[in-house]
């Protein structure tokens, strides 16, 4: 059985290093043009190099986004765009649009094609036809069930591979094709821009009552009409290998390092543990748990079977129960060094990610500022720190604490 992929995501930099660290199989990202994510730092060609050579010499490829849909005006410096991505040596480009498939095939003849989400592919057919154009690799659109697409795995060439979101933010709109941004604020989704009023709170107005309204729901807060849960199959790994996909893709280009750092390492331990096991594959606990540590709204499994209660009405918020508060940035002699994130105090109980690994509490008994000042607590962005433990706190573990606010 070929192993699957662990496809992450990174809008900047850090996150990129984080995904690294964190054990992805292969990394998405996008240049500072035609990608999803303008929100996003994204890359510029010299940091995409640069990237891509770190990648490279751990054997994970780089994927880049080239999937908005361009105007007339957008095409002039696409092919000057595809070829200098292509000199980074970027192992594919994702793309949605036909024209630039074409393009693509022409300026960077050499760099795979995986066709992305975008593009809406739910059956068979528009994936063999993709596949016959040239695409290595479709990203299926998530409005598929398992069902579905064990169907297209079975009546495509083995050649194709197949790729599915498995965890992150869901559009309300058919495979992200949205309007609603560009309606109401001008700013067009499909071109990377997207202002997210699917969140926003919406309440119903009666047009012969001038200024009354009414809840969609009945009660005071309105409705979040359009707001999708997120997605998340980290319960459901088994059922997606044996569907037949191939790579297993986290949505985040526009999230932090900490949200790259902690999904990864999740579904890592989850792939690998269902190789090792097999059929006697069990979700261990504290992998799950971790999923609850980032912020995200209500989780779902989305369609993959069949289509459950999509929208989160009740509120349009994100769900925050840990802040990170420090990074580790080396650890010798009982000491950990440490660079601050969000104010922390000394005593308090700490909960450590290192990387690839299974995360463990301590407790910060003995702080020190970075001339070995014994502090009672750290207040400063980014300040230098020093945690005296016997516990070993490897460079770049994560560290963070449980919001006074929070339930357990």
């Amino acid at each position: 059985m070929k192993k699957i992929e662990l496809l992450s995501p990174a809008g900047d930099f850090e996150c990129f290093e984080s995904a690294l660290s964190f054990g992805a199989d292969a990394i998405y990202l996008a240049g500072e043009e035609y990608g999803m994510r303008t929100s996003a730092a994204n890359f510029e060609f010299d940091e995409l190099r640069c990237a891509v050579e770190k990648a490279h010499a751990c054997n994970v490829p780089v994927y880049m986004t080239c999937n908005t849909t361009p105007r007339n005006k957008d095409m002039e410096m696409l092919p000057d765009f595809l070829e200098k991505a292509a000199d980074c040596g970027i192992d594919s480009l994702i793309i949605a649009d036909l024209g630039v498939m074409s393009l693509a095939k022409r300026y960077a003849p050499h760099t795979e094609i995986h066709m992305s989400t975008q593009t809406g592919v739910v059956n068979y057919q528009t994936a063999r036809s993709l596949y016959d154009m040239g695409a290595k690799r479709v990203v299926l659109a998530r409005e598929l069930s398992l069902d579905e697409i064990a169907e297209i795995r079975a009546k495509t060439p083995n050649e194709l591979e197949l790729e599915a979101f498995v965890h992150g933010s869901m559009c309300v709109s058919f495979s992200g094709r949205c309007l609603i941004s560009s309606y109401m604020t001008g700013r067009d989704a499909n071109r990377g821009d997207c202002a997210q009023p699917c969140r926003w709170k919406y309440h119903l107005y009666e047009q012969n009552r001038d200024g009354q309204y009414y809840p969609v729901e009945e009660n005071e807060n309105g409705t979040y009409l359009y707001n999708s849960r997120d997605l998340c199959m980290i319960e459901h790994i088994p059922e997606i290998i044996k569907a037949g996909v191939y790579s297993l893709k986290i949505e985040g280009r526009a999230k932090s390092a900490y949200y790259v750092s902690v999904t990864t390492n999740a579904y890592r331990h989850a792939i690998d543990d269902y190789y090792k096991e097999g059929g006697a594959y069990t979700l261990k606990s504290w992998i799950r748990e971790e999923l609850e540590k980032i912020s995200h709204r209500e989780y779902s499994t989305g369609f993959f079977f069949g289509v459950e209660p999509g929208q989160v009405v009740t509120n349009g918020g994100y769900i925050r129960s840990y802040d990170v508060v420090a990074v580790g940035e080396g650890y010798a002699d009982g000491m950990a060094s440490l660079t601050q994130r969000n104010k922390f105090y000394a005593g308090d109980t700490l909960d450590v990610l290192p990387p690839s690994g299974v995360p463990f509490l301590i407790k910060a008994d003995r702080l020190l500022d970075e001339f070995g000042n014994a502090i009672e607590s750290a207040p400063h962005a980014m300040q230098k720190l020093i945690l005296v433990t016997e516990t070993e706190i490897p460079k770049g573990s994560v560290l963070r604490k449980l919001r006074a606010d929070s339930v357990r």
